[in-house]
């Protein structure tokens, strides 16, 4: 367990060590952050665009997140010989592989987490549909130039990572902020309760794709994994529609329940359009969703462990 915990520790931090990282945290932030301006005069429906962009902004953006910390902390490390040092050591295949899924699913959690308790604040920016709050606005960039300059100066002064240091100063900052809005400012017409259950099974969908990454980065590299991933993303947003319907086949009716039955169905995690109706989200709903998520992971998790097991490692040394 100790070789466990150390590589995922590992992990996690040369996922957020990555400048790459950062860019892409901070342009989803600048992103959410802007959409209130973005869906002014819209006839009473900016917290609903607001809400909705912000949540695909998250989905999209932690992809390219997984696939990202995947490919660097995998990938890589298979090509310059990481892998075969460490393997040669008293560490296990499967202890790899696992260390590996955990560190990069926690960085890709953090990632989601700011972006979710940034996407709340953006709701308060957006007061109605003919003006912002520009206090709050104002104080949510601040934030983010904050934490860069702090992240500038920890890594002038101490010589650490500045990448790590301001997400972590964003992911303590933000959540303050958020609560602050919470507990002071106006509440929005949006229910919170049902658009926290929202923000967590976007956790979900995200949380899956951060596990299949890892799948495909034991054999393919970057490009490869991202086109891949991103083409599993595409066809899981219309599993229902495109699998679930009777095509006049016996085997085509067969292959589609299959590639239904295997595809993670992203609508499942998506209810941008049951806050938009101000339907409400039951909890029942949202657990059940998280024991998809439990055994999906697992299974992509076992995935994992079998085509690593006879992976040569030396072969990729170059």
């Amino acid at each position: 367990m100790f070789n466990f915990f150390q590589i995922a520790k590992n992990t996690f931090k040369e996922s957020t060590r990555e400048p790459i990282f950062f860019i892409l945290l901070v342009t989803a932030l600048a992103l959410i952050g802007h959409f209130p301006s973005m869906s002014l005069f819209v006839f009473s429906e900016q917290i609903k665009l607001v809400v909705d962009s912000s949540m695909a902004t998250t989905m999209v953006f932690g992809l390219f997140a997984a696939v990202l910390c995947a490919s660097h902390t995998v990938s890589r490390e298979m090509r310059n010989g990481t892998v075969l040092l460490l393997l040669s050591k008293p560490v296990f295949r499967w202890t790899f592989v696992m260390a590996k899924i955990f560190g990069i699913f926690t960085a890709v959690i953090l990632f989601v987490f700011i972006c979710n308790v940034s996407s709340i604040v953006s709701i308060y920016i957006a007061t109605d549909q003919f003006r912002m709050d520009m206090g709050v606005y104002y104080i949510f960039f601040a934030i983010i130039a904050v934490s860069s300059i702090l992240g500038m100066a920890v890594n002038f002064l101490r010589g650490k990572s500045f990448s790590s240091t301001a997400i972590a100063s964003i992911a303590i900052l933000m959540p303050i902020y958020c609560v602050y809005c919470v507990m002071v400012k106006e509440h929005p017409t949006v229910e919170l309760l049902d658009l926290v259950y929202a923000l967590i099974l976007l956790f979900c969908s995200v949380s899956i794709m951060s596990t299949i990454t890892v799948v495909f980065a034991t054999r393919l590299d970057m490009v490869a994994n991202l086109t891949l991933c991103s083409a599993i993303f595409f066809l899981g947003l219309i599993s229902s529609y495109a699998f679930q319907r009777d095509t006049g086949s016996e085997f085509f009716n067969v292959l589609f329940a299959f590639l239904y039955a295997i595809l993670p169905n992203w609508q499942f995690f998506w209810l941008a359009d049951a806050l938009a109706s101000r339907n409400s989200i039951p909890l029942s709903y949202v657990l059940w969703s998280g024991l998809y998520v439990v055994l999906y992971m697992t299974l992509c998790s076992i995935w994992a462990v079998a085509i690593f097991q006879n992976k040569e490692i030396a072969s990729d040394i170059r």
